[in-house]
Protein backbone atom coordinates (compact mmCIF):
# COMPACT_ATOMS: atom_id res chain seq x y z
CA UNK A 1 0.00 0.00 0.00
CA UNK A 2 3.01 2.30 -0.10
CA UNK A 3 1.82 3.70 -3.40
CA UNK A 4 -1.08 5.39 -1.60
CA UNK A 5 1.34 7.77 0.02
CA UNK A 6 3.27 8.52 -3.16
CA UNK A 7 1.17 11.10 -4.99
CA UNK A 8 2.66 12.54 -8.17
CA UNK A 9 3.09 16.26 -8.49
CA UNK A 10 0.07 18.01 -9.98
CA UNK A 11 0.53 19.40 -13.47
CA UNK A 12 -0.19 23.04 -14.18
CA UNK A 13 -3.62 23.68 -15.69
CA UNK A 14 -5.44 26.76 -16.86
CA UNK A 15 -6.61 27.60 -13.33
CA UNK A 16 -3.30 27.00 -11.59
CA UNK A 17 -2.83 30.63 -10.65
CA UNK A 18 -6.46 31.17 -9.67
CA UNK A 19 -7.64 31.38 -6.08
CA UNK A 20 -8.54 28.18 -4.25
CA UNK A 21 -12.32 27.70 -4.05
CA UNK A 22 -12.35 24.37 -2.19
CA UNK A 23 -9.59 23.16 0.13
CA UNK A 24 -9.56 19.89 2.05
CA UNK A 25 -6.75 19.24 4.51
CA UNK A 26 -6.22 15.90 6.27
CA UNK A 27 -9.92 15.05 6.04
CA UNK A 28 -10.94 11.77 7.68
CA UNK A 29 -14.40 10.26 7.72
CA UNK A 30 -15.78 7.10 9.32
CA UNK A 31 -19.17 5.46 9.43
CA UNK A 32 -19.13 3.69 12.78
CA UNK A 33 -16.05 1.47 12.86
CA UNK A 34 -15.46 1.72 9.11
CA UNK A 35 -13.15 4.50 7.95
CA UNK A 36 -14.03 5.61 4.43
CA UNK A 37 -11.76 8.65 3.92
CA UNK A 38 -8.09 8.76 4.96
CA UNK A 39 -6.20 12.07 5.28
CA UNK A 40 -7.67 13.57 2.12
CA UNK A 41 -5.80 16.62 0.79
CA UNK A 42 -7.42 18.32 -2.21
CA UNK A 43 -7.42 21.86 -3.57
CA UNK A 44 -9.74 22.99 -6.37
CA UNK A 45 -9.13 26.42 -7.87
CA UNK A 46 -11.51 28.89 -9.48
CA UNK A 47 -12.54 27.76 -12.96
CA UNK A 48 -11.06 24.30 -12.56
CA UNK A 49 -12.92 21.10 -13.44
CA UNK A 50 -11.86 18.16 -11.29
CA UNK A 51 -13.24 14.70 -12.04
CA UNK A 52 -13.08 12.08 -9.29
CA UNK A 53 -12.82 8.50 -10.52
CA UNK A 54 -12.51 5.18 -8.78
CA UNK A 55 -14.19 1.83 -8.18
CA UNK A 56 -17.41 1.50 -6.21
CA UNK A 57 -16.82 1.93 -2.50
CA UNK A 58 -13.67 4.01 -2.96
CA UNK A 59 -15.10 7.03 -1.08
CA UNK A 60 -15.82 9.28 -4.09
CA UNK A 61 -19.40 10.18 -3.22
CA UNK A 62 -18.61 10.54 0.49
CA UNK A 63 -15.81 12.96 -0.38
CA UNK A 64 -18.20 14.96 -2.54
CA UNK A 65 -20.81 15.09 0.21
CA UNK A 66 -18.37 16.32 2.85
CA UNK A 67 -17.66 19.47 0.85
CA UNK A 68 -21.03 21.00 1.74
CA UNK A 69 -21.29 19.12 5.06
CA UNK A 70 -24.00 16.69 3.93
CA UNK A 71 -21.61 14.30 5.66
CA UNK A 72 -19.81 15.54 8.76
CA UNK A 73 -16.10 14.76 8.92
CA UNK A 74 -14.30 13.23 11.89
CA UNK A 75 -11.14 15.30 11.57
CA UNK A 76 -9.37 17.70 9.25
CA UNK A 77 -10.70 20.91 7.77
CA UNK A 78 -12.64 22.03 4.71
CA UNK A 79 -12.65 25.57 3.37
CA UNK A 80 -14.92 27.05 0.72
CA UNK A 81 -13.87 30.39 -0.71
CA UNK A 82 -11.28 30.65 2.04
CA UNK A 83 -13.83 30.21 4.83
CA UNK A 84 -13.74 27.26 7.19
CA UNK A 85 -16.87 25.17 6.70
CA UNK A 86 -18.98 25.52 9.86
CA UNK A 87 -20.47 22.45 11.51
CA UNK A 88 -24.03 23.71 11.82
CA UNK A 89 -26.35 26.69 12.08
CA UNK A 90 -26.97 29.76 9.95
CA UNK A 91 -23.33 30.16 8.97
CA UNK A 92 -23.35 26.65 7.49
CA UNK A 93 -26.56 27.38 5.56
CA UNK A 94 -25.03 30.55 4.13
CA UNK A 95 -21.78 28.88 3.11
CA UNK A 96 -23.63 25.84 1.77
CA UNK A 97 -25.47 28.20 -0.58
CA UNK A 98 -22.10 28.82 -2.24
CA UNK A 99 -21.80 25.12 -3.07
CA UNK A 100 -24.32 23.79 -5.59
CA UNK A 101 -25.04 20.06 -5.51
CA UNK A 102 -26.45 17.87 -8.27
CA UNK A 103 -27.42 14.42 -7.02
CA UNK A 104 -27.63 11.06 -8.72
CA UNK A 105 -31.37 10.82 -7.93
CA UNK A 106 -32.30 14.45 -8.81
CA UNK A 107 -33.84 15.22 -5.36
CA UNK A 108 -36.48 17.55 -6.78
CA UNK A 109 -39.55 18.44 -4.71
CA UNK A 110 -42.25 16.19 -6.19
CA UNK A 111 -45.15 18.57 -5.42
CA UNK A 112 -43.52 21.62 -7.00
CA UNK A 113 -43.16 22.47 -10.68
CA UNK A 114 -39.80 22.62 -12.41
CA UNK A 115 -39.83 26.41 -12.14
CA UNK A 116 -40.83 26.32 -8.46
CA UNK A 117 -37.96 23.91 -7.74
CA UNK A 118 -35.55 26.38 -9.34
CA UNK A 119 -36.91 29.50 -7.63
CA UNK A 120 -37.29 28.14 -4.10
CA UNK A 121 -33.65 28.66 -3.06
CA UNK A 122 -33.25 32.21 -4.39
CA UNK A 123 -36.49 33.26 -2.69
CA UNK A 124 -35.94 31.51 0.66
CA UNK A 125 -32.17 31.79 1.03
CA UNK A 126 -31.15 34.77 -1.10
CA UNK A 127 -34.25 36.88 -0.34
CA UNK A 128 -35.03 37.42 -4.01
CA UNK A 129 -38.52 38.56 -4.99
CA UNK A 130 -40.77 35.99 -6.64
CA UNK A 131 -40.82 38.01 -9.85
CA UNK A 132 -37.03 38.25 -10.01
CA UNK A 133 -36.62 34.59 -9.11
CA UNK A 134 -39.07 33.46 -11.78
CA UNK A 135 -37.37 35.61 -14.42
CA UNK A 136 -34.01 34.13 -13.47
CA UNK A 137 -35.48 30.64 -13.20
CA UNK A 138 -36.93 30.75 -16.71
CA UNK A 139 -33.61 31.97 -18.08
CA UNK A 140 -31.84 29.03 -16.41
CA UNK A 141 -34.41 26.50 -17.62
CA UNK A 142 -33.88 27.94 -21.10
CA UNK A 143 -30.12 27.57 -20.65
CA UNK A 144 -30.44 23.85 -19.86
CA UNK A 145 -33.01 23.27 -22.61
CA UNK A 146 -36.20 22.62 -20.62
CA UNK A 147 -37.92 26.01 -20.69
CA UNK A 148 -41.02 24.38 -22.19
CA UNK A 149 -41.27 22.07 -19.15
CA UNK A 150 -41.31 24.90 -16.59
CA UNK A 151 -44.80 24.28 -15.24
CA UNK A 152 -44.70 20.49 -15.15
CA UNK A 153 -44.16 18.41 -12.02
CA UNK A 154 -41.04 16.23 -11.83
CA UNK A 155 -43.11 13.06 -12.37
CA UNK A 156 -44.17 14.43 -15.75
CA UNK A 157 -40.54 14.81 -16.88
CA UNK A 158 -38.03 12.30 -18.19
CA UNK A 159 -34.99 11.50 -16.07
CA UNK A 160 -32.80 13.63 -18.30
CA UNK A 161 -35.20 16.56 -18.02
CA UNK A 162 -35.34 16.19 -14.23
CA UNK A 163 -31.57 16.22 -13.98
CA UNK A 164 -31.35 19.33 -16.15
CA UNK A 165 -33.90 21.02 -13.86
CA UNK A 166 -31.72 19.98 -10.92
CA UNK A 167 -28.70 21.62 -12.58
CA UNK A 168 -30.73 24.81 -13.14
CA UNK A 169 -31.77 24.72 -9.47
CA UNK A 170 -28.13 24.52 -8.40
CA UNK A 171 -27.15 27.36 -10.75
CA UNK A 172 -29.96 29.56 -9.41
CA UNK A 173 -27.98 30.13 -6.21
CA UNK A 174 -24.97 31.53 -8.11
CA UNK A 175 -22.65 29.01 -6.44
CA UNK A 176 -18.88 29.33 -6.31
CA UNK A 177 -18.56 25.64 -7.13
CA UNK A 178 -20.86 22.91 -8.45
CA UNK A 179 -20.63 19.37 -7.09
CA UNK A 180 -21.93 16.52 -9.24
CA UNK A 181 -22.41 13.15 -7.55
CA UNK A 182 -22.71 10.63 -10.40
CA UNK A 183 -25.27 12.82 -12.21
CA UNK A 184 -25.87 10.41 -15.11
CA UNK A 185 -25.82 7.02 -13.39
CA UNK A 186 -29.60 6.91 -12.81
CA UNK A 187 -30.42 7.84 -16.40
CA UNK A 188 -31.39 5.70 -19.35
CA UNK A 189 -28.49 5.60 -21.84
CA UNK A 190 -30.23 7.82 -24.40
CA UNK A 191 -30.66 10.56 -21.79
CA UNK A 192 -27.03 10.67 -20.65
CA UNK A 193 -25.78 12.86 -23.48
CA UNK A 194 -28.38 15.59 -22.93
CA UNK A 195 -27.11 16.02 -19.37
CA UNK A 196 -23.45 15.80 -20.39
CA UNK A 197 -24.09 18.47 -23.04
CA UNK A 198 -25.29 20.85 -20.31
CA UNK A 199 -22.27 19.99 -18.15
CA UNK A 200 -19.92 20.61 -21.07
CA UNK A 201 -21.55 24.02 -21.61
CA UNK A 202 -20.84 24.83 -17.95
CA UNK A 203 -17.21 23.80 -18.43
CA UNK A 204 -16.92 26.16 -21.40
CA UNK A 205 -18.49 28.94 -19.32
CA UNK A 206 -15.73 28.57 -16.70
CA UNK A 207 -17.78 27.06 -13.86
CA UNK A 208 -15.73 25.52 -11.06
CA UNK A 209 -16.83 21.88 -10.91
CA UNK A 210 -16.08 18.75 -8.91
CA UNK A 211 -17.59 15.75 -10.68
CA UNK A 212 -17.89 12.18 -9.41
CA UNK A 213 -18.68 10.14 -12.49
CA UNK A 214 -18.18 6.94 -14.46
CA UNK A 215 -18.37 8.84 -17.75
CA UNK A 216 -14.82 8.39 -18.98
CA UNK A 217 -15.34 10.46 -22.13
CA UNK A 218 -16.36 13.46 -20.04
CA UNK A 219 -13.43 12.90 -17.69
CA UNK A 220 -10.98 12.77 -20.57
CA UNK A 221 -12.24 15.75 -22.54
CA UNK A 222 -13.74 18.13 -19.97
CA UNK A 223 -11.54 17.78 -16.89
CA UNK A 224 -8.47 19.83 -16.02
CA UNK A 225 -7.49 17.17 -13.54
CA UNK A 226 -8.43 13.59 -12.73
CA UNK A 227 -8.37 12.48 -9.08
CA UNK A 228 -8.33 8.69 -8.74
CA UNK A 229 -9.51 7.18 -5.45
CA UNK A 230 -9.32 3.69 -4.02
CA UNK A 231 -10.19 2.43 -0.54
CA UNK A 232 -10.68 5.94 0.83
CA UNK A 233 -7.33 7.28 -0.38
CA UNK A 234 -6.40 9.60 -3.21
CA UNK A 235 -4.08 7.28 -5.08
CA UNK A 236 -3.23 9.37 -8.12
CA UNK A 237 -3.84 12.83 -9.59
CA UNK A 238 -2.90 14.02 -13.04
CA UNK A 239 -4.14 15.73 -16.18
CA UNK A 240 -6.57 13.51 -18.11
CA UNK A 241 -4.27 12.52 -20.98
CA UNK A 242 -1.48 11.53 -18.62
CA UNK A 243 -3.85 9.62 -16.33
CA UNK A 244 -5.57 7.64 -19.08
CA UNK A 245 -2.51 7.05 -21.26
CA UNK A 246 0.21 6.67 -18.63
CA UNK A 247 -1.23 5.84 -15.19
CA UNK A 248 1.53 5.79 -12.60
CA UNK A 249 0.14 3.41 -9.97
CA UNK A 250 -0.74 -0.27 -10.28
CA UNK A 251 -4.17 0.40 -8.79
CA UNK A 252 -5.01 2.94 -11.49
CA UNK A 253 -3.62 0.67 -14.22
CA UNK A 254 -5.83 -2.16 -12.96
CA UNK A 255 -8.91 0.10 -12.85
CA UNK A 256 -8.37 1.35 -16.38
CA UNK A 257 -7.61 -2.10 -17.79
CA UNK A 258 -10.94 -3.39 -16.48
CA UNK A 259 -12.75 -0.48 -18.12
CA UNK A 260 -11.15 -1.25 -21.46
CA UNK A 261 -12.27 -4.88 -21.31
CA UNK A 262 -15.96 -3.95 -21.01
Amino acid sequence: MAQLQDKPSIPQHHGATAEPIVELKKVNKSFGDKQVLFDIDLTVRSGEVVVILGPSGSGKSTLCRTINRLEAINSGEIRVGGQLLPEEGKALAQLRAEVGMVFQSFNLFAHKSALENVTLGPIKVRGMSKTQAEEKGMALLRRVGVEDQAHKLPAQLSGGQQQRVAIARALAMDPKVLLFDEPTSALDPEMVNEVLDVMNDLVKAGMTMIVVTHEMGFARHAADRVVFMSDGHIVEENDPDSFFDHPRTERAKDFLSKLLTH
